[in-house]
């Protein structure tokens, strides 16, 4: 919730990148007294608008509270509702933002349940309720027509004509929104989703939901659903402290939710008025509905209409703006409240695929290299769980240690202790001299450490492992993970080649992650090795080491820091967003770890070997998706090897 202000700004802009900065509003309120009811939304208005706000949504029936009951029978009533929005329109004809209060509305001899959307001293269009609840504690249709046979059309009010229907959506500069108001959500089919389907990107829902035990959790769950369903934003706010509660009592909910993602949330039961602010990325959304080829399936181009707000939004855009909602640093890392839930089934999918592909070989044995790094550790445990799994003994499962000439006392000695603890098969070579044969055949001075030095041993420890699988009956279980992949860290048919990837669907981050929630789950001595494998710095250890004995070739120091890349590489590939939003997004999440400078070298580098290093992911071995992104060219990402970099 946000601190209210008392500065009377216009507004200072619009939201840029596709942002879109809305507001869910509980105003202060009194049953029956209008003039007093429009007051408090005004200040709620004038407050949104002063913190740049571009659309604000206010409860059902605000303006003369919901529970007015047989009131609404009564003409001064609703003479009074309307003088106070012809009020309310005029006194916020200066600010730049658009209003939606709810009010009752009078036409041809019936009243309506209404959204009533303002700006700029224009009535822009009213939206009746269609699904009128008459049950329990409801009596909606005693009082209310339904919105449902409304032919779309006009209708005077507040001394202006306006549109009036169920059949409309709203069109501004921005982006396109809709409305539905309180019941309608809880329908089988609802009107939102139609809207959504006609074009609408931000959902508004005017509510007046009473509280019950344990009601709260489902109108959410409702809520974040519909989000989801309709791949939208969802501003959902409702009647909180000042109805009456003669026999019932209302909290005060506001929900912003991005695609089921909730963004922001309100304090229900409190007695003061509530703003909540947050953005709605509808560049985000529009990337989805996008790639969802059924989503406009059902679109009836003539059943709908636009109704055009951009000459109510004249705001300029600001590219520099400050979000509220924040911006996570690792979106490939699930939660730590359900942590567990999440690192049981990411090992689950990786278990699954290589277990299917163990059983259709028929092979005796997985081979797989310890370098005692994460992406070689993670990939162990993979191999340890599926033996256990399908039943296997973990000898069946031959771990291969080969020490270069960068392979540190640290490393070698988790990778040996490891596979220990594990009760694998180990297996110990060597490398240094076959490498110094290779550099003699090839005429390379084995004391220049250029790239023929580094992929020499990088190929040979995979000829190694594809040549023991020969030996053994088995198969070679790959290492690399999903950000290797997007920046093509690998030497091309060396380490980049395996018969079966298990981490291929799994960026450094979320091995980080997995790595260490492992840790947990196994004896004293088996943690104690994954926790100092967690410390050591990501290496390839293909450069000798320091004269103290330390990893002297640190990947990060040399291509930029893993949780920034994965960041790049999340927004790049599952929104296909631009370098400028990308930036944009990262300088918001890593302000106070990085500069705009480090973020924009590293965000450089990243679209530059993305691009360049297209030909290796072109040939990538079989691994299973984990998440929603992968880099299979047998799937998620189909590029030419030869694409301009941005």
């Amino acid at each position: 919730m946000e601190k209210l202000t008392t500065s009377p700004s216009k507004g200072g802009f619009r939201g840029a990148f596709g942002f879109v900065r809305v507001a869910a509003a509980i105003p202060e309120l009194r049953v029956a007294d209008c003039a007093f009811n429009a007051l408090k939304i005004n200040e709620l208005i004038v407050n949104a608008a002063a913190q740049n706000v571009e659309i604000i949504c206010f409860p059902e029936l605000c303006i003369t509270a919901y529970t007015c009951a047989d009131l609404f029978f009564q003409k001064q009533l609703l003479d009074d509702a309307e003088k106070a929005l012809e009020k309310l329109v005029k006194e916020t004809a200066e600010l730049n933002i658009l209003s939606i209060v709810g009010m009752p509305v009078r036409k041809n001899n019936q009243v309506f349940n209404a959204a009533v959307v303002f700006g700029r001293g224009e009535i822009l269009g009213v939206i009746p309720k269609i699904n009128l609840p008459n049950n329990n504690e409801f009596y909606e249709k005693r009082w209310f027509a339904s919105g449902k046979t409304v032919t779309a059309g006009y209708i005077q009010l507040a001394g202006q004509e306006t549109n009036f229907g169920t059949k409309y959506y709203f069109h501004t500069t921005d982006f396109t929104f809709g409305i539905e108001v309180c019941e309608d959500l809880w329908m089988p089919v609802p009107p939102s989703s139609y809207l959504a389907i006609q074009g609408a990107e931000i959902l508004f829902n005017l509510s007046a939901s009473n509280e019950l035990i344990a009601k709260h959790i489902y109108r959410q769950q409702l809520v974040e659903q519909q989000s989801a369903r309709c791949i939208a934003g969802y501003v959902y706010t409702s009647a909180g402290h000042g109805e009456s509660t003669t026999d019932l009592v209302f909290s005060g909910n506001t929900i912003i939710v991005e695609n089921g993602k909730v963004l922001a949330k309100g304090e229900r039961f409190s007695f003061e008025p509530q703003l909540t602010i947050s953005e709605i990325d509808v560049e985000r959304l529009r990337a989805d509905r996008m790639r969802n080829s059924n989503f406009f399936n059902e679109r009836e181009e003539d059943a709908y209409f636009e109704i055009d707000c951009r000459k109510n939004d004249p705001a300029p855009e600001n590219p520099d703006f400050k979000l509220n909602r924040k911006i996570d640093q690792h979106p490939f890392v699930p939660p730590v409240s359900v942590r567990d839930e999440s690192c049981h089934e990411i090992f689950s999918i990786q278990v699954a695929g290589l277990a299917k592909r163990w059983q259709h070989t028929h092979l005796d044995k997985l081979v797989i290299g310890i370098s005692g790094g994460l992406d070689s550790t993670l990939a162990l445990l993979v191999c340890v769980k599926t033996a256990d799994k399908l039943g296997y003994d973990r000898k069946r499962i031959l771990g291969v240690t080969m020490p270069g000439f960068g392979t540190t006392d640290r490393t070698y000695n988790n990778a040996i202790e490891l596979m220990k603890a594990l009760g694998i098969t180990l297996m110990e070579i060597n490398i240094k001299e076959a490498c110094l044969l290779h550099f003699k055949d090839i005429g390379h001075n084995p004391e220049v450490h250029d790239v023929t030095y580094e992929n020499v041993q990088a190929r040979e420890r995979t000829q190694i492992l594809m040549d023991l699988a020969n030996k053994h009956n088995g198969m070679v279980v790959g290492t690399g993970d999903l950000s290797e992949m997007a920046l093509g860290w690998s030497t091309y048919n060396g380490d980049h080649m395996s018969m079966y990837g298990v981490n291929s669907g799994v960026p450094k981050t979320l091995v980080r992650y997995l790595v260490g929630w492992a840790a947990h789950q196994l004896d004293d001595q088996s943690e104690k090795i994954l926790t100092d494998i967690l410390d050591t710095p990501v290496s390839p250890e293909l450069l000798p080491f320091d004269k103290n004995g330390d990893i002297a070739q640190k990947t990060e120091e040399i291509v930029g820091p893993y949780e920034l890349h994965d960041f790049f590489l999340y927004y790049f590939v599952r929104f296909g967003f631009t370098p400028e939003k990308i930036h944009f997004l990262a300088k918001n999440a890593f302000s106070e770890k990085y500069s705009d400078e480090t973020i924009d070298k590293w965000l450089k580098l990243f679209l530059k070997r993305f691009f360049q290093q297209q030909f290796k992911r072109s040939c990538t071995p079989d691994g299973p998706k984990v998440g929603s992104i992968n880099l299979s060219p047998r799937g998620d990402w189909r590029m030419p090897s030869d694409a301009v970099s941005f």
